[in-house]
């Protein structure tokens, strides 16, 4: 590894150690989704309410129904109040037959969601508007018991009312209250009502935010929650015509952030310290990779050449001449490849060798004209004899060689 690369390394480390530490220092941003879960202790979620319902209702049993109602009400044995809190609730028509029937059994339903339209039932939800410049929102309880306190909430939120009741089989139970900055009271809207339906009830409210974890625990707005819920107690003979048993059933099918778990990824990430896990172990995963990848590369395989038997064939057909002391043979194919050399390099024809061969021999070799002729007097003397000494074919390859440098 060059010192290049683990100058590199270094930098990606530290880099990634940086953003690590960042993120485990830089405060933790406020997630505000409207989940409205049980199990989820953001804002907007509802885990303070599920976790007092024990306390308001000391009564009664919290169950939670994690099918959707069509399925769940199916069985005719469940009673109890049927509690649904929400950003937005869209029964299908059958299932919401089948809510019907159960309220016309006895049964109670309280569904708080930001504005809702139900025809069988006859109501229709608006929403407010004002033409105040610093408008603030209250809520409060009709019932003089309460002795009118409103409550405010100070995040800004779905104004909606109940524009149309059916005035036979419907209390007024709240309502939203519209103050300008002289707190002067410039609207006041229905947005908490009770509607018979048999022998039960359903509970309708607009502000399904004032059930959420930081609505609840802010200021004494719990109170107003706590006053809302007491209309699901044991019944008063006055306001209400049956019992609707000893069970409430908290939905949790119908919730924008639901608290199951939908795939393993989503609960490591949903988890800081899981999800750094998970990315730091995807980063040596990476470095694993790379750096196994350099050490352990696929073997290339040593392919050796051919050998150059020309050689080793030139020599061999030498060394058979010379152990038979063939001087002549070979001095005659030392002419013929010299012959050859002057025809290739020189472009001379060498059929016929005389003066002016000599003379183009000479001017294109820039040898003299007399070393040229001397070494052909030389090859032709050579070639008169039948047999050559050793010596001999040594001084003409001395000349040739000598002629060729």
């Amino acid at each position: 590894m060059d010192k290049k690369l683990k100058i590199y390394i270094g930098l990606l480390v530290f880099i990634i150690f940086g953003i690590i530490y960042i993120e485990s220092v830089k405060p933790k941003e406020i997630n505000w989704f409207p989940s409205y879960a049980a199990k989820h202790k953001i804002p907007y979620g509802t885990y303070v309410l599920h976790k007092e319902m024990s306390s308001l209702f000391p009564k009664k049993e919290v169950k939670e129904v994690y099918q959707n109602p069509y399925t769940f009400l199916k069985d005719s044995t469940n009673t109890g109040t049927y509690f649904f809190v929400d950003n937005a609730l869209n029964f299908g028509k059958d299932e919401f037959n089948e809510l019907l029937n159960f309220v016309d059994r006895g049964n109670d339903v309280f569904i708080a969601t930001n504005g809702v339209h139900i025809d069988t039932l006859q109501i229709e939800t608006r929403s407010l508007s004002t033409s105040a410049f610093e408008e603030k929102a209250y809520q409060k309880l009709s019932n003089p018991i309460f002795d009118g306190t409103e409550y405010h909430f100070d995040r800004d939120f779905p104004k909606l009312y109940f524009h149309k009741v059916d005035t036979l089989n419907t209390t007024i139970l709240g309502e939203l209250v519209m103050r300008n900055q002289n707190d002067s009271i410039i609207s006041k809207k229905p947005n908490f009502i009770r509607v018979t339906h048999g022998k039960g009830n359903f509970y309708l409210h607009t502000f399904p935010q004032a059930f959420t974890n930081y609505n609840m625990l802010l200021n004494t707005n719990y109170e107003y929650v706590a006053n809302v819920l007491s209309y699901l107690e044991s019944p008063n003979k006055k306001e209400r015509r049956t019992s609707n048993g000893n069970i409430i059933l908290w939905d949790t099918y119908y919730k924008t952030g639901k608290s199951r778990i939908t795939s393993p990824i989503h609960y490591i990430l949903s988890s800081k310290s899981l999800k750094w896990a998970y990315y730091i172990a995807l980063i040596a995963v990476l470095f694993f990779v790379i750096f196994k990848g350099k050490r352990n590369q696929r073997f290339i395989p040593v392919i050796t050449p051919l050998k150059n038997q020309t050689l080793a064939f030139t020599r061999t057909i030498a060394n058979m001449y010379y152990e038979k002391s063939d001087h002549k043979n070979i001095a005659e194919h030392k002419i013929n490849y010299f012959l050859e050399y002057v025809r290739t390099k020189y472009r001379l024809s060498t059929l016929k060798i005389d003066e002016q061969f000599y003379q183009n021999l000479a001017s294109r070799s820039g040898k003299t004209e007399e070393k040229v002729k001397a070494l052909f007097k030389k090859i032709e003397k050579i070639q008169s004899k039948s047999n050559i000494t050793e010596e001999e074919l040594i001084a003409l390859n001395n000349v040739i060689e000598g002629f060729k440098a």
